[in-house]
């Protein structure tokens, strides 16, 4: 955790910045009960639902204003900063009424940029911290032109929460984890504050301390876990939440990571590992290079014998083989298809191109 990042926010930060609370505020006295047990435990703010996106209508959606003056209460009573979820320009102007601390955007809206833009638009002149969860598909471009659009408006205190990308494979999780996305905003962006939401990534309770361990190892900066006094009660995303004490439990069990090591011996042999690396990483390259040489050589075959470029045939004979000499070397199936499958996108791509070259 890089607690620079958090420097002018006016958050409390214990071993990493934490926020916690329900899905959704259902009323008062579940915001207070919430709350009073959050209370002094690191906990930098207190998130609850206020207005609730449903997939389908008909189910709970939020109980609105009143929700933030239950919010307000729990604030002055127990010291907590509080923040929730806003969707269109009059949630924004609502929250700005109650010196709401801290706003997100959720993932239905950040892949919207219209949607961002008008919130941003409201936003323009005011110093309120907001979050941004990555868009449900994963691009990102959709989850780094959001935060721009908020950044354009004049913001300073933006960060990125993580909540996983839709999928229609099954899979354990709600939402596919897919870290590379995270760590490729990390890169673009690595000023921004980056949190890890692990409970719409997991779905279920008792999956959120794996994925908040791994968000833990990737040196993200916090979490934002929600938790629910009663959770087999709420009225959303009930299979989600944890008690405030298993919240508490969990965070003081996380094993933090950090990206050097004191020690002289460590540092010397992970740079000779690294090193090794990359000459790998080299010859990696080289080989690539060759591989796409010969592959417009038979784009070009493929082109005079007016032969299409792609060759299902072919390619389902390649996936075949690959993923089983996969398994010799301890290569998972997956990661063996998403390398082959960038190989042939990109010989599809140097094919293509070739042929319109030549037509020219």
């Amino acid at each position: 955790m890089n607690e620079a990042k958090f420097k002018d926010w006016g958050f409390p930060v214990g071993r990493m910045f934490l926020a916690a609370g329900p899905c959704s505020a259902e009323s008062e006295e579940q915001i207070l009960e919430t709350a009073r047990a959050l209370a002094g435990h690191d906990v930098g703010f207190m998130r609850a639902g206020i207005w609730k996106p449903r997939t389908r209508p008909g189910s709970f959606e939020g109980v609105g204003l009143k929700g933030l003056a239950w919010m307000d209460r729990a604030r002055t009573e127990t010291g907590l900063k509080i923040g929730t979820e806003v969707a269109e320009p009059a949630h924004v102007e609502a929250c700005l009424e109650y010196d709401v601390d801290i706003l997100w955007i959720g993932a239905r809206t950040s892949t919207n940029p219209f949607s961002v833009q008008a919130i941003a638009d409201v936003l323009k002149g005011t110093d309120v911290p907001v979050l941004v969860k990555n868009p449900m598909t994963a691009d990102i471009g959709l989850w780094v032109g959001a935060i721009e659009r908020l950044a354009n408006a004049g913001l300073t205190k933006i960060g990125a929460i993580h909540r996983g990308f839709a999928s229609t494979m099954e899979m354990r999780y709600r939402n596919a984890p897919n870290w590379k996305m995270p760590i490729e905003l990390n890169r673009h962006m690595p000023e921004i504050p980056l949190i890890c939401d692990p409970s719409h990534i997991c779905g279920k309770a008792d999956l959120i301390h794996t994925i908040a361990q791994e968000a833990m190892d990737l040196l993200f900066d916090g979490l934002m876990v929600e938790v629910h006094p009663d959770p087999p009660s709420a009225l959303s995303d009930a299979a989600q939440q944890l008690t405030p004490a298993q919240l508490i439990s969990m965070v003081d069990s996380l094993e933090l990571s950090r990206e050097e090591s004191d020690s002289p011996v460590f540092t010397d042999r992970l740079g000779r590992l690294r090193e090794s690396v990359d000459e790998l990483d080299g010859q990696l390259l080289e080989l690539l290079g060759q591989r796409m040489d010969i592959v417009a050589e038979m784009g070009r075959l493929k082109a005079a014998q007016s032969v299409s470029t792609l060759q299902p045939h072919r390619w389902q004979e390649i996936v075949d083989d690959r993923v089983e000499k996969g398994r010799g070397l301890e290569l998972s199936e997956g990661f063996v298809l998403q390398v082959m499958q960038s190989i042939h996108e990109e010989a599809i791509r140097r094919q293509e191109a070739d042929r319109v070259e030549g037509a020219e």
